[in-house]
């Protein structure tokens, strides 16, 4: 009896388990492609706030949703990385939870980095804030900012502390906003009170221009006019640092 040996026969493959990529699992879980701690290829880092702004609840999955538990260890990181000089913050939000909303804005807002914003389709609600709290603001022509009292939903307790505390909130949002623009707090009140200016609300929808015309937004541009705007603040801070150094 004579054995035959094959030796073209190809060993069976084993079925490869399909894993996603890190850069799959990054789009998934943030949103987007690069994350602060692997930023190598630019001294830039672009910040997407799109959506609602998530809080301490979670909204229903069928919300595009930016969480603010992902948006903090990125500006924490940001601010670590040295190879990070800049920071621009893109806009197109319907506003959201408050306190996660000022949450984000103090962390911008406290960036010993430069950073840019700039609005988008919207910036309403609690993005306000986040849109001002950045060193210079950029607001696209088309694009609008709806300025609004503080509301809750849910149930509420028909007692006077729930007006103290709304008001108290809305005073939080107020002085953060005039603290970081031009606009005054009369001016912005007024603004917030208007009535006939939202169909079925109280408020007032600003756009592009009238935005800068108000002092909320330091000038009217596009990607460009703000990447340009960050480069220039960029340079002014090198130059202040190489100044202390020396």
């Amino acid at each position: 009896m004579v054995s035959v040996n094959n030796n073209n026969a190809q060993p069976e493959e084993q079925p490869k388990e399909d894993k996603p990529s890190s850069l799959m699992e990054k789009i998934q879980q943030l949103g987007q492609t690069n994350v602060p701690q692997l930023s190598q290829d630019s001294k830039i880092h672009c910040l997407t706030i799109v959506g609602q702004i998530e809080g301490h609840l979670q909204l229903p999955p069928q919300n595009k949703t930016t969480k603010y538990e992902h948006l903090i260890p990125q500006i924490v990181a940001i601010e670590q990385n040295p190879k990070i000089e800049g920071v621009l913050v893109i806009l197109n939000t319907v506003g959201g939870d408050v306190e996660a909303g000022l949450a984000i804005s103090e962390m911008l807002a406290a960036l010993s980095k430069p950073t840019v914003s700039l609005v988008l389709g919207g910036g309403h609600s609690i993005g306000v804030p986040i849109a001002v709290s950045c060193d210079h603001s950029y607001i696209a022509e088309t694009a609008t900012m709806t300025i609004h009292p503080i509301r809750l939903t849910g149930l509420v307790i028909g007692v006077p502390q729930t007006f103290e505390y709304l008001d108290k909130m809305q005073e939080r949002v107020v002085n953060f906003v005039t603290k970081h623009s031009k606009i005054s707090e009369e001016n912005f009140k007024d603004l917030m009170f208007a009535k006939g200016n939202l169909t079925r609300d109280i408020g007032t929808n600003v756009i592009g221009s009238d935005a800068v015309t108000s002092g909320l937004i330091d000038s009217v541009g596009g990607v460009g006019d703000a990447m340009k705007k960050l480069n220039e603040l960029i340079d002014a801070n090198k130059e202040q640092n190489e100044g202390i150094i020396q």
